[in-house]
């Protein structure tokens, strides 16, 4: 099964290669991956049939006990039947719906396998976890499906709503399957279900999995969604009506049905929305002159029967359900395959303008009569089973059950009515409307809807043996001992009574509606659509509102907001019960206390300055201080990477501060900075404490303990904290890494401000002698009188005894303090005082590369070595220690993490260089295009 998910997946990803080749032609091929699905299934009949089911389990997180589980009982092989069937057949019948040169067809084949490949994980999942990302998978890719065209308001409109809508429900879900899976222990259903909690906790959590169920199948009051998605392709909207999204919510009905049947909510909810739907939906039907609208505005109301007879929670019910399922996919998405072909053949869906098309193409007609028959439950067809089964058990129940049926019954009859009512408008001839001028529908275009009506044909005449595959599901359920099995034909039974009632008395609807004067009466005093706009138009307004009375321009309000929740809230909860330790230990070492001082009277004194250089001075000074303090408590490596990222700061504030005033605005008034003192003194109090209480309060043993061994055993160094950078938790340095090329990008784009202006960070003029390609090393002819030579010549001739020390760190860093982070700060300091020596033209000349270049190269690096680790057969990152003897260098200890340490060195003198680049080339450029227009200007 999960091959079955991967090969979809893989599918997606060539589907448009594969269009770009063959054109729409290509489709056949795409539509290989849910025929192999549907063929797959088939061959497990026979298991499914006896009530084995399949289960497949990969390992996905073990320490996190996650893992891939997969089931595959009786209602799961019916749903991967119909999404590996319908999703091939429909595959298929969009290879003659498109056209060639359509742009958008390679996105929409890729997007398509792939919601089916969603869909079929989402319904073989036996972990609920694993079945919500599928679920969230699905939501993703029918918002795409549906706004497949950006350009029309309307496409964008409702793929947001059925996003909003969905999302919203299957959070809601997800926080009920997080109730049930810590009760259980265990996220996998088939280990739930025979461990349920109880009394409110139970309620709780099936009213949450309700909302998501409910909200996926678009039943009231989340069912204005549904027919605003119709703004998707029809090979869309067939298959989300029929056998995908929307049928989600059904599934997961369906599947909990068995175990949760009984729970209080249950049946109520389930009951009351699926009939309210099942109205509201039948009803709007019949006022729709569209008729892809009027299947949408049908398929809302069926899903209300599914719900009501798969919510009733019985053996009967059950099995009845499951026939539902079935039949509803075969004559839905053969409906909506018939209404692509008559908008293609007749260039219009508008049932007013549409005459004698039943004569023009009669063989449209008995395909679309045949799902239709269908719809409306009438013999031979699935659609008549499956309603008689359920009009059945419903009259061997009580009183709420007979009030239940009486609604199925009467909304039968409308479905009945809005069936009579499509045919009229698709294929009947029409006085005073002229016969619609029909192009030929070629087999290859008709042939998939054409399989799809006789499938349902097949399952009418087939009834028992569809009873044995579906039995073992409907045998889980309470009253397996009732004996209904499905068949065509039971006699004349009081369910087939009812059935002819229903029949006959949407006729007389269809016939009574078919005035125009009483059909304007159908007009419902309320539209749930028009409550979603309301509702997205308040929480649109209360943001705006909420924006403009927080979000006012103003960092130093930010801050304090931020910083007063800190004070109030974990400061609180410190004062309140935070568990201080018994003895008070004010320093190891005296000089500990220096160092403390020095922070202290540096970090007042920045807050005092009136000079932003100089404040950001004592800034530096107060960092200085912490490295101290590293020193002291000994950490010889983390003072080294302090000493350096504050000297890098340093560098780039100066950087920054070039272009903003000397001085410190004067703006806050007294009793404002009293606040902000006050606001400060009070988060040094409450950091400083938590830090305190979390340091002095720990039970647990440190996992660092069993570090200085793993170091030595497992990396292969006696640096511990090299080695724990690039191998204990090289994951979190991958993801370090990453977050400092986005920091570098950012800076990039905010300062070279047009796409223009970003190609020329790659232009790197070089100095030389006219005529000579020859750099010059220890004079330069840009020399300005701001410029000291003696101070350039100094820099170069220190310059590359820089670098080696940061190629001496980088490659010492394993054994002794250095590293690729500490080793790339210094090579970027040595970047930094080549370019405060002589400006952009001497950076350009000591680094004549890009620095995207460089920032590609190093993750191109770290990223290489944990892949080159999987290929030779270890994990991800995993290193490996070599010692071996070289004749004139000895013994030599090499460790394979040194790459990755490589990577994080380029990625750190990249970043340095792209903010010289952008902070101080840049920047400078800028200035002096704005003194040359000064002066121009002045001169004028």
């Amino acid at each position: 099964m999960l091959a079955l998910v991967a090969v979809h997946a893989l599918t997606a990803v060539i589907a448009p290669g594969l269009v770009r080749l063959w054109g729409r032609n290509a489709l056949y091929l795409v539509a290989l991956a849910p025929g192999a699905t549907l063929i797959w299934a088939l061959t497990r009949a026979t298991g499914v049939r006896d009530g084995v089911p399949v289960v497949e389990t990969v390992p996905w997180v073990p320490r996190l006990g996650l893992e891939l589980a997969l089931r595959m009982g009786t209602l799961s092989w019916l749903m991967v039947v119909l999404v590996g069937g319908v999703g091939a057949l429909v595959l298929a019948y969009s290879a003659r719906y498109f056209r060639t040169d359509d742009p958008g067809l390679g996105r929409f084949a890729a997007v398509f396998v792939a919601f089916a490949g969603a869909m079929l994980g989402l319904v073989v999942s036996d972990d609920l976890l694993l079945l919500y990302v599928f679920w969230e998978l699905t939501t993703v890719f029918s918002y795409l499906l549906i706004g497949s065209d950006p350009a029309k308001r309307a496409s964008r409109r409702a793929a947001m709503q059925a996003l909003l809508v969905t999302t919203l429900g299957g959070l809601a879900m997800l926080a009920g399957f997080v109730m049930l899976g810590r009760h259980a222990g265990s996220f996998r259903w088939s280990e739930i279900a025979g461990n349920l909690p109880g009394g409110g906790y139970l309620t709780v959590a099936v009213v949450l999995i309700l909302l998501g169920a409910l909200s996926k199948s678009a039943i009231f009051p989340f069912s204005f969604w549904l027919p605003g998605a119709m703004a998707a392709p029809t090979p869309v909207s067939a298959y989300l009506h029929a056998a995908a999204m929307v049928k989600g919510g059904v599934f997961l009905v369906a599947l909990l049905g068995p175990a949760l049947a009984e729970v209080t909510p249950w049946r109520p909810v389930l009951l009351t929305a699926g009939l309210i739907t099942m109205f509201l939906g039948g009803w709007t039907a019949l006022r729709q002159t569209d008729l892809k609208l009027l299947l949408a505005y049908g398929t809302v109301s069926q899903l209300g029967l599914l719900m009501v007879i798969l919510g009733a929670g019985t053996r009967d019910t059950a099995l009845a359900g499951a026939a539902m399922v079935l039949a509803h996919a075969l004559f839905k998405a053969t409906l909506f395959l018939t209404v692509g072909i008559i908008d293609h053949a007749a260039g219009t869906r508008d049932l007013r303008e549409l005459s004698g098309l039943g004569r023009r193409a009669p063989t449209l007609a008995v395909v679309a009569g045949l799902a239709a028959a269908s719809m409306a439950g009438l013999p031979p067809m699935a659609g008549f089973v499956a309603k008689e089964a359920a009009v059945d058990a419903l009259l061997h129940g009580g009183g709420p059950e007979l009030v239940v049926l009486a609604g199925v019954v009467l909304g039968s009859a409308l479905t009945v009515a809005y069936t009579l009512r499509f045919l009229w408008g698709a294929f009947a001839g029409k006085p005073g409307v002229p016969p619609a001028e029909v192009t030929a529908v070629s087999w290859p275009f008709l042939a998939p809807a054409a399989a799809l009506a006789v499938a349902g044909v097949a399952a009418g005449l087939l009834a028992p043996a569809v009873d044995r595959l579906l039995a073992p599901y409907a045998d889980r359920f309470p009253g397996a001992e009732s004996g209904y099995h499905l068949a065509l034909w039971h006699g004349l039974t009081p369910a087939l009574g009812l059935s002819v009632l229903a029949v006959a008395g949407g006729a007389a609807l269809f016939h009574l509606l078919r005035r125009e004067r009483v059909r304007a009466t159908l007009r419902l005093p309320f539209d749930s659509a028009t409550g979603y706009t309301r509702v997205v138009g308040a929480v649109d307004r209360l943001a705006v509102e909420l924006t403009g009375a927080t979000q006012r321009g103003s960092l130093p309000f930010y801050l304090g907001v931020i910083l007063v929740v800190l004070v109030l809230l974990p400061g609180g909860a410190l004062l309140i019960g935070a568990p201080w330790p018994q003895r008070f230990h004010v320093w190891d070492s005296p000089l500990q206390g220096v160092a403390a001082a020095v922070v202290i009277v540096s970090a007042v004194l920045a807050a005092r300055a009136l000079r932003r250089l100089t404040a950001m001075i004592l800034v530096g000074v107060a960092g200085y201080g912490t490295a101290l303090l590293f020193i002291l408590h000994g950490a010889p490596d983390l003072a080294l990477t302090q000493f350096l990222v504050e000297t890098v700061t340093i560098v780039m504030f100066v950087l920054v501060l070039r272009r903003l005033p000397v001085t410190f605005s004067e703006r806050p008034i007294r009793s404002s900075r009293r606040g902000r003192v006050a606001i400060g003194i009070a988060v040094g109090a409450v950091t400083a404490g938590m830090a305190y209480v979390a340091t002095g309060s720990r039970q647990a043993v440190p996992i660092s303990v069993g570090f200085p061994d793993e170091a030595v055993s497992y990396g292969g160094g006696k640096n511990i904290v090299n080695v724990a950078l690039v191998d204990i938790r090289a994951w979190d340095t991958m993801g370090e890494i990453a977050v400092l090329v986005v920091a570098a990008t950012g800076v990039a784009s905010l300062i070279f401000r047009r796409s223009g202006d970003l190609h020329r960070r790659a232009e790197i003029p070089g100095g030389g002698r006219a005529g000579s390609t020859w750099p010059r090393w220890l004079t330069t002819g840009a020399t300005t009188r701001a410029q000291s030579v003696v101070l350039q010549v100094v820099t170069r001739l220190l310059f590359h005894a820089i670098v080696l020390f940061s190629i001496y760190l980088l490659f010492s860093g394993h054994n002794a303090p250095g590293g690729g982070f500490a080793a790339g700060l210094v090579a970027g300091l040595a970047l930094a005082v080549r370019y405060l020596a002589g400006g952009r033209t001497e950076l350009n000349g000591a680094a004549p590369v890009d620095a995207g270049v460089v920032l590609g190269a190093g993750l191109f690096v770290a990223v290489g070595t944990g892949v080159g680790a999987m290929l030779l057969g270890g994990e991800f990152l995993q290193s490996a220690v070599l010692d071996f003897h070289l004749p004139v260098l000895g013994h030599v200890h090499f460790v394979t993490s040194v790459f990755f340490d490589v990577g994080v060195y380029l990625i750190v003198v990249g970043l340095v260089l792209d903010i010289l680049r952008s902070l101080g080339a840049e920047m400078d450029r800028q200035s002096e295009t704005e003194d040359a227009e000064i002066r121009e200007r002045e001169l004028v």
